[in-house]
């Protein structure tokens, strides 16, 4: 990695702090997270150039544990990272922060995320996107297997598989450590997670891999929480739907839909897993799909705008015409019969 040069017109006698960074993001961020986000901040009002191999000194982490943090800071919006046009990373942009309630509850808040600070960087890594898996040439991953812990590295993944690596098999490894930059205690992790689950086919591995990376996660501590909170989530939406088995292909695409797509909190969901099992036995997650997609179009991001909704829904039930605006999708849904064979059909087909 190249030098990176810090600009700033402040004091170098105090690092200035937002008081909404200590409010929204501190608490969600891991210790090198928190430590690399406040040596930037330090060393651009200080005027002094940094590289990633410096900062990866100053804390006794490894370079591809300041890349995680500072992919983990652009997806929070608090840095961007910025590519010249041959794709190499050319700089981090310091973001004005803006309050996470603000950015829910308006969509004027994203005005506020107006660049701050340049901070430059040099270097020769070609980047088309955090999470892409590059295609590997014979020769980079010729390097990678001269690495002294690779071929460790190799024998543990077979022993998990159960079979001989392929070249596609030893780049998706590659792609792990060069890209999403797992240590391999990580990647030993990621492997033994996804077999347990009788899941050896490397393109699921690396979905996995690319969830994990995109939540921040570092270290097997911190994959085995999000696991367990990602497991915890989808059986409990499974048992309020009545259903006590591991849910199936097209169920997880629903879920995925609702938490993903619509970005809804557990809380939505299970208010309308509760509706669902009301109202009826069959196709429940076509149902309560329906339901959730209502709210989400009426703009539902609490369980307490459900309920402004509901009266709404009685006001209007005997109007006519139908009300126009967010809720009238809401009210269109409660009057509506659906085919919800054809329905779960044409869900799983997007």
């Amino acid at each position: 990695m190249g030098s990176i040069t810090l600009v700033s017109d402040g004091s170098t006698d105090v690092t200035i702090l937002s008081n909404i960074f200590i409010d929204d993001y501190m608490k969600d961020a891991n210790d090198a997270q928190l430590k690399i986000y406040l040596y930037l901040l330090r060393m651009l009002q200080a005027h002094e150039d940094i590289s990633i191999s410096d900062i990866a000194d100053k804390f006794n982490h490894t370079e591809k544990d300041v890349m995680r943090a500072l992919c983990y800071w652009e997806k929070c919006q608090v840095l961007s990272l910025e590519y010249a046009a041959d794709k190499s990373l050319a700089g981090i942009r310091l973001c004005t922060l803006s309050s996470k309630k603000n950015q829910q509850d308006t969509v004027s808040a994203q005005s506020l995320q107006v660049p701050a600070r340049t901070i430059t960087v040099m270097s020769h890594q070609t980047i088309s996107s955090p999470y892409e898996k590059p295609l590997y040439t014979a020769d980079q991953l010729k390097a990678f297997g001269d690495q002294e812990n690779t071929a460790q590295l190799f024998f543990v993944a077979e022993q998990y598989l159960g079979r001989t690596l392929t070249p596609n098999d030893m780049k998706s490894i590659l792609f792990f450590s060069d890209r999403l930059h797992f240590s391999d205690d990580l990647i030993d992790y990621l492997l033994q997670y996804c077999v347990e689950r009788g899941k050896r086919d490397f393109r699921y591995i690396e979905k996995v891999a690319i969830g994990w990376a995109e939540a921040g996660v570092t270290t097997p501590a911190e994959a085995e929480k999000q696991a367990s909170r990602y497991d915890k989530s989808v059986y409990s939406i499974m048992n309020a739907l009545g259903k006590t088995s591991s849910p199936a292909k097209n169920e997880i695409a629903y879920i995925q839909r609702w938490t993903k797509d619509f970005g809804f909190e557990l809380d939505i969901i299970l208010e309308a897993c509760g509706r669902t099992v009301l109202a009826t036995d069959k196709h429940r997650f076509a149902y309560a799909d329906r339901i959730l997609e209502a709210w989400y179009k009426a703009g539902v991001h609490h369980v307490s705008d459900i309920s402004g909704l509901d009266i709404s829904h009685q006001r209007d039930k005997a109007a006519k015409p139908a009300r126009t605006g967010s809720t009238a999708e809401y009210n269109r849904f409660m009057h509506s019969n659906y085919d919800f064979d054809a329905l779960e059909k044409e869900l799983l087909k997007g």
